[in-house]
């Protein structure tokens, strides 16, 4: 059975998002580290960072993960913004390090007014920067694949692997694969060779074994839209064939996977994240 679950909130301390983990019958759990549209960071002290490991051991929650802020640019043409998403990203490391956690998923930035190559070139150079400044830190980037809105970088996955291959210690990076963002992107995955034809693409360019999380989220917009809105898993353009292959690829059986998709309660008054779970799950085949 995949490791599954889903983006939770840290309102009231980073062991909340844990225990609704729990609650919502989650494997793993992403959160974000601070404010995620805010620049600055309320301190995180060791008893933050305590409880929050306790709450993951009693509850029997794996691999957390943390997301950046979305305020963060690596790709920015602008010397202030792109200091400023330097010194950010640095903190992310440095309290998902504090708080545990092995991976901070990040998208990789917006060229804005150059160009994809020169956008390219300034997020690896960014990249050197941070990974300078936070040596000796074991926590990593995962870089997103995007839908590609506007003038953000990473929807081909070509952007990913040359961003990698531009920075002085690509080993210090992975990705994060979000599905709805790759449907978005204009890849296909609804039949079996579709699937096949869109990882081998990746394979070919970053590498499977550099995919050490998923995003899972339906998408609302069609294939090729370049538009980055979520939907329900099974309710959205991509339909449930895409998530049915993915639950069945052994080759990502061990990697976990995260559900970004809306929250609240549906009509019946069931959770929105424990839907999207259990539809899941019951792809799963000869569980």
């Amino acid at each position: 059975m995949p490791t599954l679950g889903a983006h939770m909130s840290i309102a009231g301390g980073y062991y909340k998002a844990v225990e609704a983990a729990e609650a919502a019958g989650c494997n793993c759990v992403q959160l974000f580290t601070k404010n995620n549209n805010q620049w600055r960071a309320k301190e995180l002290t060791d008893a933050d960072a305590e409880r929050f490991q306790a709450a993951l051991k009693e509850l029997g929650i794996t691999h957390p993960i943390a997301h950046d802020s979305y305020l963060i640019n690596l790709g920015s043409p602008d010397d202030e913004l792109w200091k400023k998403s330097i010194d950010a990203l640095v903190v992310e490391l440095q309290r998902a390090a504090k708080l545990g956690i092995p991976y901070v998923v990040a998208h990789p930035g917006a060229f804005t007014t150059t160009s994809e190559e020169a956008g390219i070139k300034r997020i690896a150079k960014g990249l050197d920067e941070v990974h300078k400044q936070t040596k000796g830190i074991a926590s990593q980037v995962l870089l997103e694949n995007t839908a590609g809105q506007g003038s953000n970088l990473g929807w081909r996955f070509e952007h990913l692997a040359d961003i990698i291959a531009k920075t002085r210690n690509p080993e210090r990076l992975g990705v994060c694969i979000d599905t709805c963002h790759a449907f978005a992107a204009g890849y296909a995955m609804e039949t079996k060779k579709e699937y096949t034809a869109t990882f081998k693409a990746l394979d070919q360019t970053v590498g499977l074994d550099l995919v050490k999380a998923f995003h899972v989220n339906d998408s609302v917009k069609p294939l090729g839209s370049r538009v980055d809105r979520h939907a329900h898993i099974g309710e959205g353009a991509m339909g449930l064939e895409p998530f049915r292959h993915l639950m069945n690829d052994r080759r990502f059986k061990k990697v976990p996977m995260y559900l970004e998709t809306p929250k609240g309660t549906s009509d019946a008054g069931e959770d929105f994240d424990v839907m999207n779970l259990r539809t899941l799950r019951g792809l799963v085949e000869g569980k």
